[in-house]
């Protein structure tokens, strides 16, 4: 509905159909998700390394063959079908990692951070940087760590990473800053001064919150919003669609899709309390850092309190490869949920 509202024409007849290919995906989605409802979970950790091996030469083939769009190569063709990588591997990272960390015994320690961490972070990293998608970079970045955090580190070797990576961002700071794009540049002048360009780089950032805040408290009603049909607000049925959403139905409607997401997270949280199944645990918490961390990044830029990153909002934002890997994550921890926890547990 937000799609087909950000998209509707106003001063012409024709009518984009990024709606009618969501709602396919959409469909695509909750098949998928049935499906793994019906064989217990664990034939993934038999497979982990397999779906993360194969992801990774998806990956490779990005970047080789992938189709180039707005000056970044993310997408794979088959017939004309169009996805990306690189929003299913964020599933399939957390499963391979969580296998390996349930079969670890202990904390982690210096000697086994280092491999894991170059197979399981580092080089689906330099792949996504090259392609260029920082933004998703950063994300399995935080992912690793988080989930990693979960499985518990040497006290010694947390104070040392923190030491050495305040370190890592001193020294290397210019020449994170040179390897930056053009507009990687201009994003993060952007949110540190909006102001500096409002025509330009400032733009999106201040359109965002002028459609967020024409909501008010009870919104302008549905069709009734005027940012994203006029054209005023960029990425409006992508990466912007909570502002579009926000103006229709204000400040109650947004605090309602708010406590939706935390009901989500919740229970993502709450199954990885409850799983009796290492392997298991480590999933669910990993979704569910995933759907906390694409949650958090989108409020926080379309709120102009973080600077403009690539990152849709999960179950809202248009792309179909966003929609089913999201379905395949709740599925995923639906499926732990009926077989490992407290209250259903069996084998």
């Amino acid at each position: 509905m937000s799609i087909y509202s950000a998209t509707r024409p106003v001063l012409s007849k024709e009518q984009p159909i990024f709606y009618i290919k969501q709602m396919i995906w959409a469909g695509i989605g909750l098949i998928v998700l049935l499906l793994l409802l019906i064989f217990d979970y664990i034939w993934l950790k038999r497979f982990a390394y397999f779906f993360y091996f194969f992801i990774i030469l998806l990956l490779i083939l990005v970047l080789v063959i992938g189709k180039t769009s707005m000056g970044a190569r993310r997408w794979l063709h088959i017939g004309s079908i169009a996805f990306q990588p690189s929003e299913i591997l964020r599933v399939i990272l957390i499963i391979a990692l969580s296998r390996w960390l349930s079969s670890f015994k202990g904390v982690i320690t210096r000697l086994s951070f280092l491999p894991v961490f170059i197979i399981f972070c580092a080089i689906p990293f330099l792949f996504l940087v090259k392609e260029p998608d920082l933004g998703t970079a950063l994300i399995l970045f935080a992912i690793f760590f988080l989930v990693s955090l979960t499985k518990g580190f040497e006290k010694s070797f947390i104070t040392g990473l923190v030491i050495f990576s305040l370190l890592a961002c001193i020294v290397f700071g210019k020449v994170i800053w040179s390897g930056l794009k053009g507009y990687q540049k201009n994003r993060i002048v952007a949110f540190i001064d909006p102001g500096v360009d409002p025509s330009g780089i400032g733009y999106q950032i201040e359109q965002s919150k002028i459609t967020i805040g024409s909501g008010m408290m009870f919104g302008k009603g549905y069709l009734q919003g005027t940012q994203g049909p006029l054209r005023f607000l960029p990425e409006k049925h992508t990466d912007f669609i909570f502002s579009v959403y926000a103006e229709e139905w204000g400040f109650v409607g947004s605090a309602f899709l708010l406590f939706l997401y935390f009901l989500l997270l919740m229970r993502g949280f709450d199954t990885a309390i409850k799983t009796k199944d290492d392997f298991g645990r480590f999933v669910a918490m990993g979704i569910s850092f995933m759907f906390l961390i694409f949650f958090s990044i989108n409020m926080g830029v379309v709120l102009g309190i973080m600077p403009v990153v690539g990152v849709p909002l999960p179950f809202m934002s248009y792309g179909g490869s966003s929609l089913v890997s999201n379905f395949i994550a709740v599925g995923i921890l639906i499926n732990i949920r009926m077989r490992y926890t407290g209250v259903f547990y069996y084998r």
